[in-house]
């Protein structure tokens, strides 16, 4: 909303306030600044506001507001004087003003920096947390405008203003003055307010999600008048699943007197329906779905399922079409999944909503999916549905506009009914997000993510969110930080999902393998190297082995302390007629999973070779589906049958135990079972990777405290202010070499000095200074950190092999003036490493490692850590690499000294944490000796800092 021409010219309406949030229920609502347009909507929403609640705000009766008031409400300089509405369909619903003070408590201008804040919240929307929210903004507001104090004065029978004020986390003081608590409270971030901060928007997207998810009511939007279509097709499957709540047809274009379609009743649209709905699934072409939102809006829906297509996938227009839809539907209180969805589906037994376009119901279970294509929503559905797995839920999420895997990932944070997170993203519009949201969900259950469009450079059509330029292999290695298992295909996340929901997690990585195949014994233990693992020998129980040589083979290998986890082969029986006998599948299977369930929690995997039954024997000993369960009884009409029959399903089994740490405790009775060595021990190996680093989460890595006494955090924010100047270029500038030296030796990091050669006298009298021997180099971009080409000229060890080597240099690649040489002193002789940070707009801040040298830079052998690097994300660093060995002795090398790697590492992360100014760090080479480091070359690049959305108040994406 733009303010009247009479607002005053000189503070400009600042729109990079507003923003949705969504409240406590879930619901959404959204937070402006108050201009001097919304007159009317202040006196109205005064109007609806308790008696009470006005005297709580004015400590008198104050029936109704003045014109001077409503003047005073409305006309703010958006400096001293600010005041913020939080809006639900373009009406007042609460409003917060804050007023510059001086330390006597009277109006005043900066430098004062205090302000009274005082709130006033609808008394039909109090209890949504809308105060908490407001307060979150309010104060950003505020430390934008220079006020790093709020003041508050507060009756105390206002408990609920004071329990805001309380529990926000921020450093306060309070005292009783006057018949009135007195609240100062300290506007800068604390770790606690934070916490805060993030535990309610956990809680609010989790609900947002459930309200989704667990809807009493659902209309289905676009319902046809005859068989077939979407509307009708969703219709069928939310009757088929047994819904257990209400279900409407809805088409403005049924007759006024038709009264049912398929058994339940047909309404022209949701106000004819008389009672409340929670959930619609609009299925009608694009151009008039507003109205139907709008429909749904005016009566109080609480979430739309937008399957219909025609949005920002389609383009310029179809994109801004999409960010209209957004905007509507939160102006209601909304959200969305979609537009452009394949729908949700909730298999919990008290809800039973299936609200997609699935043409094979998943089973009930126990894993929780999200996709961003519906394409591969069919595939991940149809492979689970094979293999007799189950999911607790499923989302579709198409363009996901608004609803996206971050916030599944808040409901599966505590969602008992979902032991697995798996999730197919081709785009990630909050990558800072998700990598947070992803560590804290992996500490409780694993995450398993395939990213698609990893290689096109752009964003999938119809995902407009932020481009984000690391390359792939960073945003591997930052996931794999965050403890999600990142795999690179459907199958290869089906596998792993199957394993990590049936199986406890293993104790390490020996495997024992055993089976009646020599030679797939072999392959499966070849398989175990290649991804690291430590198998031992296969244990080749002949072909002649009876399902009970199985049993107790399995049984011993479980009961083996040397042992970790079992992979069992077979290949089938063949009788004396060279016929497979019928009926060992099933046999097998039995014996497999006695022993499995006698034998202490180890994980244990099945690759079998064309035994028929097996794999489907395996997968009914399974908690990850039960037992069909009837249709629930509608008043409104019968169920009709699903679209696809859903055969055979297994016995129940009871939900798998969990140990203290939240940890698969015990295997729920469902063997994973594959068809190939490599795909079953790849699943395995997640497994593995993933148990070692929930230990390694359990106690978390520090900065070290010797550190804070060698850098100068206030010099360095001093020198920045300098160099950036009053007027900072936005595109940043690079730093020369004496300031970037500068700068880093206030974090104590010493760059070896280098003196310009712009002839070989220069050259000489600068190696005198120094002190021989030395290196001649060029630092002409071109050539810079390409020894291979020549412009390096090491062991310079007196005044005739300096000038014959600048002679050389020149003669072979141009004039010195092209050239630019510098004198360095030799450093000891070492490993040449590469040392970087660098701050992707999108992910944050990351820290690198790697060799010097183009071995490495070709294979892209490179680890990557985000900002801020903790002791052991240092460490592993410098452990994660390829070429690791290098630095530890390999063949006969002494090993270098990595302690102090380790050092720089922490080092360059501290500085480019403490000052996001710093946009990009390049240390190259440091040479890492055997005792101590030297850095050689130095590039720094400082920049206006980008904005940290992810430590701002909070607010949906707008995209």
């Amino acid at each position: 909303m733009q303010p009247a021409p009479e607002q005053s010219p000189h503070h400009a309406y600042p729109d990079h306030w507003e923003a949705d949030v969504v409240l406590r229920d879930g619901g959404t609502a959204r937070i402006r600044p108050i201009t001097t347009d919304d007159a009317e909507r202040l006196v109205s929403f005064y109007e609806q506001v308790s008696d009470e609640s006005k005297y709580y705000r004015f400590f008198a009766p104050y029936p109704r507001l003045s014109d001077r008031d409503v003047h005073r409400f409305t006309h703010h300089d958006y400096v001293d004087r600010v005041g913020l509405a939080v809006t639900v369909g373009g009406e007042f619903i609460a409003t917060v003003r804050y007023d510059r003070i001086d330390e006597r408590g009277r109006p005043a201008s900066a430098p004062a920096d205090e302000a009274e804040v005082a709130f006033l919240v609808q008394d039909a929307h109090q209890g949504r947390g809308v105060a908490s929210a407001l307060l979150e903004h309010i104060a950003a507001v505020a430390r934008e405008r220079g006020i790093r104090r709020f003041a508050a004065e507060v009756l105390p029978a206002n408990t609920k203003m004071i329990k805001v004020f309380r529990d926000a986390g921020y450093t306060q003081q309070r005292s009783f003055e006057d018949g009135s608590v007195h609240l100062t409270l300290d506007l800068e971030p604390t770790a606690e307010s934070l916490a805060v901060q993030r535990g309610r928007e956990q809680r609010a997207e989790a609900r947002s999600v459930q309200r989704l998810l667990a809807p009493g009511s659902v209309a289905v939007i676009g319902v046809g008048r005859t068989p077939g279509g979407v509307g009708r097709t969703v219709l069928r499957n939310l009757l088929g699943a047994g819904f257990t709540g209400r279900t409407y047809a809805v088409n403005r274009a049924f007759a006024a007197d038709q009264a049912t379609v398929d058994g339940v009743p047909a309404h022209r649209s949701i106000g004819d329906v008389g009672e409340p709905v929670d959930l619609a699934v609009v299925a009608v072409p694009a151009d008039r779905v507003p109205e139907a939102v709008a429909d749904c809006g005016e009566h109080g829906v609480q979430g739309l399922v937008i399957l219909s297509a025609g949005y920002a996938e389609w383009g310029a227009e179809g994109r801004e079409r999409q960010r209209e839809l957004v905007r509507q539907a939160r102006s209601y209180g909304m959200r969305i999944i979609g537009p452009n969805a394949f729908g949700l589906i909730n298999n919990a037994e008290t809800v039973r909503l299936n609200a997609s376009l699935a043409p094979e119901p998943p089973a009930p279970g126990r894993i929780g999916l999200f996709t961003q294509s519906g394409a591969i929503g069919i595939a991940l559905l149809s492979g689970l549905y094979r293999r007799g797995a189950g999911l607790s839920t499923f989302i579709s999420a198409g363009n996901r506009a608004d609803i996206s895997g971050n916030d599944f990932l808040q409901y599966w944070y505590e969602d008992p009914d979902t032991d697995v997170a798996l999730l197919y993203l081709e785009s990630l519009g909050n990558p800072r997000k998700f990598t947070r949201l992803a560590r804290r969900t992996a500490a409780v259950k694993p995450v398993v993510v395939v990213k698609g469009a990893r290689h096109s450079g752009s964003t999938p059509p119809g995902h407009a969110v932020p481009i984000s330029r690391i390359p792939d292999a960073t945003v591997s290695a930052l996931m794999r930080q965050a403890g999600v298992i990142r795999v690179d295909t459907v199958t290869e996340m089906v596998d792993a999902g199957l394993l990590l929901a049936d199986q406890p997690l293993p104790a390490g990585p020996r495997v024992a393998i055993l089976g009646n195949s020599e030679s797939l014994g072999l392959l499966t233990y070849d398989a175990c190297l290649a991804e690291g693992l430590r198998p031992r020998p296969p244990l080749d129980l002949t072909t002649a082995a009876t399902p009970q040589d199985f049993r107790n083979a399995l049984a011993e290998a479980l009961a083996d302390d040397g042992c970790d986890s079992v992979v069992v082969t077979a290949i089938p029986w063949v009788g004396e007629d060279g016929e497979a006998e019928a009926g060992d599948g099933e046999v097998l299977a039995a014996a497999l999973h006695t022993a499995a369930a006698a034998g202490p929690a180890k994980p244990v995997a099945v690759v079998h070779v064309e035994i028929g039954g097996l794999a489907e024997a395996l997968a009914e000993a399974t908690s990850t589906v039960t037992q069909p369960r009837p249709p629930a009884q509608h008043t409104t009409a019968e169920p009709v049958a699903p679209a696809v029959p859903a055969g055979p399903v297994p016995a129940p089994v009871a939900p798998p135990a969990r140990d203290g740490d939240g940890a698969p405790g015990t295997r729920t009775g469902r063997i994973p079972a594959y068809p190939a060595a490599e795909r079953a021990v790849r699943a395995l190996a997640e497994a593995v990777r993933y148990a070692q680093w929930r230990r390694q989460a359990a106690a978390p890595g520090k900065v070290p405290e010797f550190l804070d006494d060698t850098i100068d955090a206030s010099g360095a924010a001093e020198l920045i202010d300098t160099l950036l100047g009053p007027d900072p270029d936005p595109r940043g500038r690079p730093l020369a070499h004496e300031e970037a030296r500068e700068l880093l030796g206030r974090y104590g990091i010493t760059v070896r000095p280098t003196l310009p050669a712009p002839d070989p006298d220069a050259a000489v009298a600068a190696a005198a200074r120094l002190g021989y021997p030395v290196a001649l180099k060029t630092t002409a971009p071109h050539l810079r950190h390409r020894a291979d080409l020549g412009g390096v000229r090491l062991d310079l060890a007196n005044e005739t092999a300096l000038r014959r080597a600048y002679g050389e240099l020149t003669d072979l690649l141009g004039k010195p003036a092209e050239l630019r040489p510098v004198v360095q002193a030799m450093a000891p002789r070492g490993v040449d490493t590469v040392v970087r940070a660098t701050i992707d707009p999108a992910a944050g801040a990351v820290l690198s490692f790697g060799l010097a040298g183009a071995p490495s830079e070709l294979l892209g052998d490179t680890a990557h850590r985000l900002v801020p690097a903790t002791d052991r994300d240092a460490a592993e660093l410098i452990r994660s690499i390829r070429a690791a060995p290098v630095l530890f002795g390999w063949r006969g090398a002494a090993p270098v000294d990595t302690a102090s790697l380790e050092e720089l590492l922490l080092r360059v992360s501290r500085l480019v944490d403490d000052h996001p100014e710093v946009v990009s760090i390049a240390l190259e080479p440091v040479v890492v000796a055997t005792q101590g480091l030297t850095v050689l070359g130095a590039s720094v690049r400082l920049s206006p800092p980008p904005p940290r959305t992810d430590l701002g108040p909070r607010r949906l994406p707008n995209y």
